[in-house]
């Protein structure tokens, strides 16, 4: 019967690996920024493209389905064109594996750092992975593996738990838990520590995640300890130097040049008047009229004009009461 199981488990297992044709990722790493940014120690999680990538990423409502632990080039192992493998990670119907980084240079990837890890905690977390090369996965457990064949509309509090159906082990190798039990090796926090939840439900729900080891991808994504490192602008990112393949830049003299600020338009030469020959050069005193005198009668408008100055606008209280 085990012999049975064990079969059965292998085709569901290699079924569930098998690739999805037409994948393509819209923003793909950069291979030699992402060579040149990665350090021993850092997560790299990936936007898988096979049937339980789909899977994982409905059931954790996450772009990222797989991790793999950064750990610098392992003793013994190398690709035939000489490629050291650098990435620990832990595959379905695999195991606890090896690989290059080039594995997942045509994928979608992003970074995630521990902050503040010393040197020694960052080379035990490496080790504790380097050591567990080799760890199978129990294919004879199908029902991690058969669960996967039925992604029916499961509530959101219920899917990390089908995650965790089945035996222990097995699904922790799945689920990230390899990279977590590194990092609890040197007692590195991967989620929060949370005293206060809102439901006796959610209680429960963090102390299973945390006493099976129950990790996903998108927990080194989500927690504040780990940095988002993106290695397209690490060293420098200059927006003026891309290359627009459906735009082309406008000609010298269309554009024409201009600088950050503007310049100021000059005003015009002031033109001097000419002078007016037929105009007097001066006017004599005599010419001006004199003030009116006192006594003498002012011109009609002037009273008028200091009635309307002298004059109020009644209210309309005062204009209603003398009415009644």
């Amino acid at each position: 019967m085990g012999t049975v199981l064990d079969s059965v488990g292998k085709l569901i297992a290699a079924y569930l690996s098998k690739e999805v044709p037409g994948y393509e990722p819209f923003t793909p790493s950069d291979p030699e920024h992402l060579r040149g940014v990665i350090e021993p120690g850092d997560v790299l999680l990936v936007e898988g493209n096979n049937r339980i990538s789909g899977i994982i990423k409905y059931l954790t409502q996450s772009t990222w389905s797989h991790a793999a632990l950064y750990v610098g080039p392992v003793e013994g192992a190398e690709e035939p064109d000489g490629e050291p493998h650098v990435l620990i990670e832990a595959n379905i119907g695999e195991g606890v594996t090896s690989a290059p980084l080039s594995k997942y240079f045509p994928y979608h990837t992003r970074v995630c750092r521990p902050v503040g890890l010393s040197y020694e905690d960052r080379t035990t977390v490496c080790r504790y992975a380097i050591n567990r090369i080799g760890f199978g996965y129990d294919t004879k457990n199908i029902v991690d593996l058969m669960r996967f064949l039925f992604p029916l509309p499961i509530p959101q509090r219920w899917r990390r738990r089908m995650i965790a159906l089945g035996s222990g082990d097995p699904t922790k190798i799945i689920c990230s838990a390899l990279i977590a039990q590194a990092f609890d090796a040197v007692r590195y926090p991967i989620l929060p520590k949370i005293t206060k939840a809102g439901s006796r439900a959610a209680r429960r729900e963090i102390l299973h995640i945390r006493d099976s080891s129950l990790y996903m991808p998108r927990d080194f994504d989500i927690s504040p300890y780990f940095e988002v490192v993106k290695p397209t602008i690490v060293h420098g990112f200059d927006y003026t130097a891309l290359h627009w393949a459906d735009k082309q830049k406008p000609l010298e003299e269309v554009a024409g040049s201009f600088g950050v600020f503007p310049e100021t338009l000059s005003a015009p030469p002031l033109v001097p008047e000419a002078v007016d020959q037929e105009a007097p050069d001066e006017i004599s005193a005599g010419q001006v009229s004199p003030p009116p005198a006192v006594g003498e009668s002012l011109p009609a408008h002037v009273p008028l004009l200091k009635k309307l100055a002298m004059y109020r606008p009644r209210r309309r209280g005062r204009a209603r009461e003398r009415a009644a």
